[in-house]
């Protein structure tokens, strides 16, 4: 009798569970407080759970009695909260402290440093947003407004913190020369990229299945549209970058002397370097050379500067291509990004389907290894190398095989084994993550600071720089870029931390670490606990 009653017992709780588990309709489980790097889904019905209360003895005697249904919030997945906490950290690092530490900056061409998992991670992140954001879709063409929307919001505020108009932190002025505007951007990048991955999501909602069948294939079969759209993306990117002829082409530069006219020879296709490449050309074609960043990574190179890895004057007999423009969130580049959002994707389909952790590491950490396997072999076969300007199909498989294995440790170590209590400033960061991103990463706050200054604006309590190339925007993202790394007057930074350390490099990270990174966490935190988020 015991038996029997602990087996009824069980399958009540069995039936209570599944009963749940049918009624949840999340946005990615309310993860990432409404800010747009999470992505969020707007209805309100997507941020409640409709919770069964236990069955009573009555009910299990066989009589009816209604079900009380208790409104409750819904259960956040922590593993993706920090996981995007940890992104938005890494990029505040390697943006403030890459210029001290050259190894964590950008990889100047080939090869993969810390700088260069911020993109993908965040596509990543944003792929398992989607999956769960849109779990359920009570109306199609509500859904495609809000990701239209969305997108048009990315967009927006792309071209605003990254097209040249803001200034900041280091100059008190505002404005750009429509000229020279940089029409794409990071921001750009992820809009492109979730408008995409989230339209085919919505438009085949009615298409995927409710229960996987059988088989290890099942997860890949059930969402093969999502695989048919990543494997479009990729025919289109690796056509155009092996195919397309690129031509000559010239810029000009303004020097001390003058304006001067440079000339790149090119004359060929499938080539997979900084000067003729497809992906350059077609930004030069469709946005126009005046509308690049004008300060791209391969500087950096030996063939450009004796300061290689790190930043530094121009050689003497440098190619031409040193001074040009290159986009690194190109239009071409930005298409084969769109399979680092199906990763992600798939990422949250199996977090979906399998409730099991076991199942889920077994499919995510699988994943994770074939691709790191594909990129490895790629790449040091000198097949199709690393190389994250071009963002080249080895550098989405390695990049996307590590977010894949970080986000399952991440998984292990937070919703498994239970050990939260560590990762929680990142989980902080990470629900807030768009208010930090513009706020740190952008330097919209240190802006703001450094606008009460004393007597001059050089004055002031967080950095700032001479404003005589203010004027010419090209001259000015130069400017920048060297100010950052080399003639800073930083207050805080070389009286609270250079000074006391005695080292610039250590100061700087130290400076990075606690005077921004840290200073971030706390104020997430408290804007956690105000419950204020930045929902766009």
């Amino acid at each position: 009798m015991e038996d029997d009653a602990k087996k009824l017992e069980e399958g009540l709780h069995k039936k209570d569970d599944d009963l749940i588990d049918k009624k949840v309709t999340t946005s990615s489980d309310r993860n990432g407080g409404g800010d747009v790097i999470a992505h969020d889904h707007e209805d309100e019905e997507m941020k409640k759970v409709d919770a069964v209360a236990p069955l009573e003895e009555k009910e299990i005697k066989g009589e009816e009695q209604p079900v009380l249904v208790v409104k409750q919030k819904s259960k956040r997945v922590a593993t993706l909260d920090a996981f995007r906490g940890l992104t938005i950290v890494v990029m505040i690092l390697v943006d403030d402290a890459g210029g001290a530490y050259a190894r964590i900056d950008h990889s100047p061409w080939n090869g993969c440093t810390l700088a260069d998992f911020v993109m993908p991670f965040f596509l990543f992140i944003v792929g398992v947003a989607i999956a769960l954001a849109f779990k359920k879709i009570p109306k199609i063409n509500d859904a495609v407004k809000k990701i239209i929307l969305r997108t048009l919001k990315l967009m927006f505020w792309g071209i605003i913190l990254q097209g040249g108009y803001s200034h900041a932190p280091d100059d008190l002025v505002y404005g750009v020369d429509m000229k020279q505007i940089r029409w794409f951007g990071i921001l750009q990048r992820i809009a492109l990229v979730y408008f995409v991955v989230a339209l085919i999501e919505t438009v085949t909602t009615k298409l995927r299945p409710t229960l996987l069948a059988p088989g290890h294939t099942s997860i890949f079969t059930a969402y093969k549209w999502q695989w048919i759209g990543g494997f479009v993306a990729f025919l289109v990117y690796m056509i155009t970058t092996f195919s397309l002829y690129v031509p000559d082409w010239s810029f000009v530069v303004d020097e001390k002397d003058g304006p001067k006219k440079f000339l790149v020879k090119c004359g060929m296709r499938g080539h997979l370097g900084p000067a003729c490449n497809a992906v350059g050309y077609v930004d030069r074609q469709v946005w126009g050379i005046n509308h690049l960043y004008t300060q791209p990574v391969w500087r950096r190179l030996k063939a450009c500067t004796l300061s290689s890895p790190s930043d530094g004057p121009l050689r003497k007999g440098a190619p031409d291509w040193c001074k040009g423009p290159f986009e690194p969130e190109g239009l071409l580049s930005s298409i084969s990004a769109i399979l680092s959002g199906v990763i992600g994707i798939h990422y949250g389909h199996i977090l979906i389907h399998f409730k099991g952790h076991a199942e889920r590491l077994k499919q995510w950490v699988s994943v994770a290894v074939v691709l790191i396997i594909i990129a490895v072999i790629l790449h040091f076969t000198d097949a199709i190398p690393i190389n994250k300007q071009l963002y080249s199909f080895s550098y989405v498989c390695f990049t996307g095989g590590a977010a894949g294995l970080v986000f399952s440790a991440f998984y292990l170590l937070i919703d498994v084994w239970g050990y939260r209590t560590p990762f929680l400033f990142l989980e902080w960061i990470g629900m807030n993550a768009m208010l930090v991103f513009v706020m740190a990463a952008q330097g919209i706050f240190a802006a703001f600071v450094n606008g009460w200054y004393y007597e001059s604006e050089d004055n002031n309590l967080v950095s700032s720089a001479p404003t005589l190339l203010v004027k010419n925007h090209t001259k000015l993202l130069f400017f920048v870029t060297i100010s950052r790394n080399c003639l800073q007057v930083n207050w805080i930074q070389n009286h609270v931390f250079i000074d006391v350390w005695h080292s610039e490099r250590l100061g700087t990270l130290l400076y990075v670490i606690f005077g921004e990174i840290l200073f971030w966490g706390v104020v997430a935190g408290i804007l956690h606990k105000l419950k204020i988020y930045w929902k766009l």
